[in-house]
């Protein structure tokens, strides 16, 4: 038989498929339906958490990635008063005799009127709203200081002080209060009206003026606690007159929360203080600086704080307080945490008369503090300084606005007039610019 080796010699038919094709079977109105919900279900899912994802996350998010923007953001201003704006004492003068017979009148018509004890109530009803809106801007300070008892164990002291929120910024609150507040303190403790309490941190402090702010972050506050509390505007002591109405607020009696009412009795202008002249502010009503008193007007504004330095000796119960538009640079350098350039002098003008005398125009040195900028560079009383730096100096305004302008630490030429035997000579001095 011969061999098959190769392919089958018949001839192969081809295969036969069977091919199909499927058709997508419509979808009827039910699964239409449900395929809609079920779009809706899931929609109204990731809405919902994406609402709680932002609701948790947005508080971090702030924190860490708005903190540069509002902790290092725009300073603290605090708008500036120019005595020169005020009516001169001729001009309230003329004033005054323009419409005296209008006074005359409104007097006589005011002894005629039958004052009823609801008139009263009316009138320290409106004093008494004054003082329950500010009292939203009152904080009790707690300067915490370990000391030890006889058997040498630590015990805990907690002075109270009394503080008015003057500025809400960046993420803190800023609180001026008296430097015996932060004093060798361990721990600041501040407490707002509602009785909430927080830790404070020192911003800054003035010795001279006594005076320091602390600062409290907003960030462990609620929100009711914040929308509580009430920012109290610093106003305008050169429009303060005498026998204005006042309230004194903070710690009048010796107790924060505490409150009284007074007049103005009378203004002592151009005292001379460290590096400048101020207005003392006297009243017959009652205040406690060493808690910590503050002086308002009748609209709210903070226009002072008691102090003792300026204590009318002649009458030990009438109160003194620092107007506080002399203050307001200073005030402002503190709220941005900065120091305020210390020179160490009390001085004057010289006026008209003494330069026809031939003393020559500056100010005049009337007292140097001992271990101060200008007591170690070698300035004595009784010097004239004329120059500053390169500035000329002539008045006291001249004067304060240079020291303003420099920098603690900064060397800056002076030059003053030194008396003589028969002349003034000019000395210059090199000052180190401290700080108070």
């Amino acid at each position: 038989m011969p061999d098959h080796n190769g392919p089958d010699d018949k001839k192969t038919e081809p295969r036969r498929f069977i091919n199909e094709k499927i058709v997508k079977q419509s979808m009827s109105k039910e699964d239409m339906l449900k395929r809609i919900l079920g779009l809706l279900l899931t929609a109204v899912i990731f809405g919902f958490v994406a609402a709680v994802t932002f609701v948790i996350s947005r508080p971090v998010a702030e924190r860490w990635f708005l903190r540069e923007s509002t902790t290092e953001g725009t300073p603290v201003t605090i708008p500036k008063d120019d005595p020169e704006a005020m009516p001169s004492e001729s001009e309230t003068a003329t004033t005054a005799a323009e419409t005296e017979p209008i006074e005359e009148l409104l007097k006589s018509a005011m002894e005629k009127y039958p004052f009823s004890m609801e008139d009263f109530n009316t009138l320290y009803g409106n004093l008494k709203t004054v003082v329950q809106k500010a009292d939203k801007g009152i904080v009790t300070v707690h300067s915490v200081k370990t000391q030890t008892d006889w058997f040498d164990n630590p015990v805990e002291n907690s002075g109270l002080f009394a503080g008015v929120i003057i500025s809400s910024a960046n993420q803190e609150l800023l609180v001026l209060t008296p430097d015996g507040a932060v004093e060798d303190a361990e721990a600041i403790r501040v407490a707002f009206s509602d009785g909430t309490e927080v830790q404070g941190t020192i911003k800054q402090t003035d010795k001279i003026s006594g005076m320091a702010i602390v600062s409290v972050s907003t960030e462990g506050l609620g929100r009711t606690v914040l929308e509580e509390i009430k920012v109290l505007e610093l106003g305008n002591s050169y429009s303060v007159k005498q026998g204005d109405p006042v309230i004194a607020v903070g710690g009048p009696a010796g107790m924060v929360h505490s409150s009284g009412y007074g007049f103005i009795s009378y203004i002592t202008k151009n005292v001379q203080v460290t590096d400048g002249m101020t207005r003392i502010l006297y009243s017959d009503v009652k205040g406690n600086s060493g808690t910590g008193t503050f002086l308002m007007n009748t609209s709210g504004q903070i226009i002072g704080w008691v102090t003792d330095a300026y204590k009318n000796e002649g009458n030990k119960d009438m109160t003194a307080a620092m107007a506080i538009s002399d203050y307001k640079t200073i005030l402002e350098k503190m709220s941005n945490g900065a120091p305020f350039p210390y020179f160490g002098i009390k001085g004057q003008e010289v006026s008209a008369a003494m330069n026809s005398s031939g003393m020559p125009l500056g100010v005049y040195v009337v007292d140097v503090n001992a271990d101060g900028p200008a007591y170690n560079a070698g300035i004595q009383c009784g010097d004239i300084i004329t120059s500053v730096g390169e500035e000329t100096i002539v008045t006291m305004k001249d004067f304060q606005v240079v020291l303003e302008n420099s920098t603690p630490g900064q060397v800056i030429p002076v030059t003053v007039s030194r008396s003589g035997r028969d002349e003034y000579k000019e000395i210059q001095f090199q000052v180190t610019i401290g700080a108070r």
